[in-house]
């Protein structure tokens, strides 16, 4: 695969609670583990939410895809991305993905479609499928 673009990051300190920064500079953020993970939470995010904010970002542009190749108007729609992080049962730690789509003003049958259809076009929902559990809700 010839490579569109290419994005760079670098994490320093100490992991989850260290730091990140793109190549760039535009991300430049401080990380903290969450206290549901025995960390200090407070105002610093962490590895689960940008790779929830990307993913919600990623699907939501899949969906204007395919909602606009399907002649559909899907103003005022979001997605919501919940990344879980857990045991793996093998002395690891794996995800799960929650992806809940919300398509005001198009029928139910049709945003399951348009939602199916943005799982196949999307990057991330390609880059994890079968590695990772995703959930899809259309709202």
């Amino acid at each position: 695969m010839a490579a569109l673009y290419t994005a760079e990051a670098t994490a320093t300190g100490e992991g989850r609670g260290g730091r990140t920064r793109s190549s760039d500079g535009v991300l430049d953020l401080d990380l903290a583990v969450p206290r549901e993970m025995g960390g200090p939470g407070g105002d610093s995010t962490n590895p689960e939410q940008l790779f929830a904010a990307g993913y919600a970002a990623c699907f939501h542009s899949a969906l204007q895809l395919v909602a606009r190749k399907a002649k559909a108007d899907i103003t005022d729609s979001s997605v919501t991305a919940q990344v879980g992080i857990g045991s793996n049962g093998a002395g690891g730690y794996g995800l799960n993905v929650s992806l809940s789509v919300s398509l005001p003003g198009i029928d139910r049958e049709q945003a399951q479609q348009l939602t199916e259809q943005a799982d196949s076009v999307c990057p991330y929902s390609n880059a994890i499928r079968g590695n990772v559990e995703i959930e899809l809700a259309v709202a």
